[in-house]
Parts: C-alpha cells; structure tokens; sequence
C-alpha cells in the first residue's frame, strides 16, 4: 500500500466543518467492454468503500458476457461512453468521436445506436448519462442529446453550468489518478490531494459550484497496484469528511 499524506485534505475538511458544508462526491469509471479481472478488482472496491461505481460502457464494443457481469453488481452503475470509442479528428486536432468535424445528425445518430443497445443489454439497471469518448463533445450535439432520451452528460473539469442544454443536467469528474502522458502510472499522491483541496477551496470560497458532484474518474483496464491503492484510499478518505454520496437518480 502506497503512503499517502491527508493531512492537507483533513485540514481542509475542518475549515468545511466549521461553515456547515457537505461535498457532493460520486465515481466514474470508464471504457469497459467485458468482463475482467479489473472489472471485478473495481467491483470489489465498490463494495468495500460502499460507493457505487458510474461505469461508462462502450455500446459497440461491449461483449454480451458484460451485461449479466453488471446486473450481479448492485454498486455498478452503467452509463454510455459513446459509441465506438473511435477518433474522427483529423491529426494535430485532439481526438474526439463527438467533435466538430462530424455532422450533428451523425453524432445523434450514433448516441442514440448507444443508448438504445445499452438499454437492451441492461435494462433498467442502465442511466442515460451520456460520457463522450476523451471528454470531448461539440455543445451543438448536447440539446440533441436531451430529446433522444439522455438526461445528464457527463465529461471532465468543473462545469461552467448546472445544464449542457435543456434537460440535460452536466455532471462532470474532476480527479484523474492516471499520468497519461508519463508512462501511464499513478500522478504523485501529493499532487493528486492538493488538486482536491484547490478545487475544495474554489468551492468553499463560492468560485466554484458546490451543487455539482465531486468526481473521481478512473479507467479500470490500465490501473496498476498503486493507482488501485490510491482509488481505495482516496474513495474511504473522502467519506471520512463532510460528504455525501451522489449517485445518479
């Protein structure tokens, strides 16, 4: 188990304690497609901490194996990642499958193919919470979102506005534990605790929207034994705090 200093985060939890505030937190976990070793190593955390996991299917890659994997997993929550989780950018534009340069009616198209198999695979277990592949979404997509059935999208950052667009309420992440672009592995736990406080005390301080859920984002499928034990202890060090668990309605 990797040492990890909450001190900062207690200290923080105090000042939150002493203005009677709660924080909102919820989960997010990305790209599953089947049934996995990983997928059962997330489970398992869910249970323990007992908060649910938001799991983002892909619909065109998900396996039939996956769905009766999920519906024996009371705290897995599935969700929509898109499609296929395939880039349609052109080289120097950062990839996305729901950007600009794709016809609207395309991408409409394709979101409803997803909502509609993922349904069938999940029934009611299923939310249509819409999470774009990478994050990314062209706006003109989300008001097309709302009308073919999703009521929440989901993408990264603090939202700039309860609503994406009418009826559809944005519900971002905010904490990734993965250093993508330096070697994949755990970004330094000192780092990873003072983003949390910065984005604590933007809320405390009243520039940033407290309403929205403080998300955890992970990806099963490329963790590695210390982002694990991070995931775990940052998941039972939160509910230590004045939280409460979101969980899509």
């Amino acid at each position: 188990m990797i040492n990890i200093n909450w001190q900062p985060l207690h200290n923080e939890f105090q000042l939150w304690r002493g203005v009677d505030m709660i924080l909102p937190i919820w989960w997010r976990d990305d790209d599953a497609i089947a049934p996995t070793p990983a997928l059962n190593m997330l489970d398992n955390i869910a249970n323990d901490t007992n908060i649910p996991v938001h799991l983002a299917v892909i619909p065109k890659l998900a396996t039939p194996a996956l769905s009766d994997h999920i519906l024996a997993m009371p705290n897995v929550i599935p969700v929509v990642h898109g499609w296929a989780h395939q880039n349609h950018e052109p080289q120097g534009i950062k990839k996305a499958e729901f950007g600009a340069t794709r016809p609207v009616e395309t991408c409409v198209e394709d979101a409803k193919a997803g909502l509609d198999m993922l349904k069938n695979m999940f029934g009611i277990r299923l939310k249509p919470m819409f999470v774009p592949p990478w994050n990314r979404i062209n706006p003109d997509i989300n008001p097309h979102l709302a009308m073919i059935g999703y009521t929440s999208l989901s993408t990264y950052s603090p939202r700039k506005s309860s609503q994406a667009a009418f009826g559809l309420t944005q519900t971002n992440t905010h904490l990734d534990p993965i250093a993508w672009h330096d070697g994949r592995g755990l970004v330094a736990p000192d780092i990873l605790i003072s983003e949390t406080v910065r984005q604590m005390q933007d809320r405390r301080m009243g520039r940033a929207d407290n309403n929205e859920p403080f998300g955890l984002l992970t990806h099963h499928l490329v963790h590695d034994q210390d982002i694990w034990s991070f995931v775990r202890q940052f998941l039972t060090a939160m509910q230590k705090g004045p939280t409460r668990i979101f969980t899509l309605p």
